[in-house]
């Protein structure tokens, strides 16, 4: 009977950069630190190893709007790879993160070269494209009750295919409310009733997502 094949591992982006001398590219941020603004010069592509990222935008009437948030194993910054020469969106840390950093060209090499981290690439920036226009379709057309259950099951990376984060660091109701498009009050209420039905549990120090919120999504 001939040998089994080993089965082959899944390719591990993290891994693979620092194999290829970027291990040492490594920058940490503390929690609302600020990774880079909109203006600043799009010279590199980042690697998310831990923590998480939220990305916001202003507008010229100084409005801002939260338009992503990111978290182990997303890349940061692949506008510059698009020829765009400053950053379109300003990035801020929502909790001690680090990050590999791969500047442009290098990026550029490694994308061409390297046909495993080219495909790992190319399907990350699929899932993004789909879920910016699932945000869409969320602000257009579901309840503000329904955008926060999104909000908050995203933030504990459910549905991703790493493991959820249940526990989540604490997040204030007025960010809530500009990543959902709604008032803070409206954030409290719902809030306190997805509490009562056992959905999350919330103090001043966590965030527990618990897998029965998705009912709301699914069926509200």
């Amino acid at each position: 009977m001939p040998p089994r094949k080993r089965a082959k591992s899944a390719f591990n982006a993290h891994t693979f950069l620092e194999s290829a001398g970027l291990g040492k590219r490594v920058v940490s941020y503390a929690r609302s630190d600020v990774i880079f603004s909109q203006g600043d010069p799009a010279d590199s592509v980042m690697y998310l190893r831990e923590g998480g990222v939220q990305l916001s935008v202003l507008s010229y009437a100084g409005k801002e709007a939260i338009v992503a948030t990111l978290g182990p194993g997303d890349f940061l910054g692949e506008g510059a790879l698009a020829g765009r020469p400053v950053r379109l969106e300003s990035a801020r840390a929502t909790m001690a993160t680090t990050a590999l950093v791969v500047p442009k060209r290098q990026m550029e090499r490694l994308l061409h070269g390297e046909r495993e981290f080219s495909d790992r690439f190319i399907a990350h920036m699929l899932v993004r494209n789909a879920r910016l226009e699932a945000d869409l379709v969320d602000q257009l057309f579901n309840s503000s009750e329904k955008r926060l259950a999104r909000t908050l099951l995203l933030l504990a990376r459910y549905g991703r295919g790493d493991k959820p984060q249940r526990v989540l660091p604490p997040v204030s109701q007025e960010t809530l409310a500009e990543m959902v498009g709604t008032t803070r009050s409206r954030v409290n209420f719902f809030l306190n009733k997805f509490r009562k039905l056992g959905f999350i549990e919330y103090d001043a120090e966590s965030l527990t997502i618990n897998p029965s919120l998705l009912t709301v999504v699914v069926h509200a």
